[in-house]
């Protein structure tokens, strides 16, 4: 009987949350990022969510509970890494090639990380979220394309300027809407790492130094 009686609350959601399709599940999360987007976090709801969908928000709160959790399950399904299978067998091209990456990508992230921006620092949860579908796997890729460059001999291992670099990509991402009002585009972030990183590291001229010496 204890059995039965613990078996049963699990058995009921887990018949709930079947009623979902993954394809359905993907809509909601969609449409909950695509309105946090355009609306920022506060401004949405669930029964936003809800209408926009098609849906009842009694759907959305039996599954998810609060828009916290909606928000970071959706976040957590929309993890990619966009860096992942950049391996040009040079640093160098390596960083050029996630900069043009990058920049095909940083309107939608960054306007989405600019959106949930307050909300991130008042939830545990959704900034952990954030953290692992849009940042951690990224830094992740680059650290990996760091140590490539350290085996091949391109950079010294222990160079002081390595722990830096995933900082220095992902904050040109954050910091060009607010210093220009435009978001970095590949051609600004392959000028960028061609002008900022790769002589940080030691890698090709510095682009100023080329022009006085010519």
């Amino acid at each position: 009987m204890t059995s039965q009686a613990a078996d049963g609350p699990e058995t009921a959601a887990s018949s709930r949350r079947s009623k979902i399709t993954p394809e359905r599940e993907r809509e909601f999360f969609d449409a909950v990022l695509d309105q946090i987007r355009e609306c920022g976090y506060d401004s949405v709801t669930m029964e936003g969510v809800a209408t926009s969908t098609r849906c009842s928000k009694s759907t959305l709160y039996r599954q998810w509970k609060t828009k916290p959790q909606f928000v970071a399950a959706a976040l957590r399904a929309n993890r990619k890494v966009r860096f992942a299978g950049i391996d040009t067998g040079s640093l160098a091209e390596d960083l050029r090639q996630a900069a043009r990456a990058a920049g095909d990508w940083s309107n939608k992230d960054t306007t989405l990380m600019q959106a949930l921006g307050h909300a991130v620092t008042a939830d545990h949860e959704l900034a952990q979220a954030l953290r692992e579908a849009l940042v951690l796997p990224e830094i992740a890729a680059l650290q990996d394309m760091l140590d490539r460059g350290v085996r091949r001999g391109e950079v010294v291992a222990g160079h002081p300027a390595l722990e830096y670099i995933p900082a220095m990509m992902f904050g040109v991402l954050r910091v060009r809407p607010v210093l220009s009002g435009q978001y970095a585009d590949a051609d600004y972030l392959v000028r960028f790492v061609e002008a900022t990183v790769l002589p940080a590291l030691g890698l090709g001229r510095d682009p100023g130094r080329r022009s006085r010496d010519d």
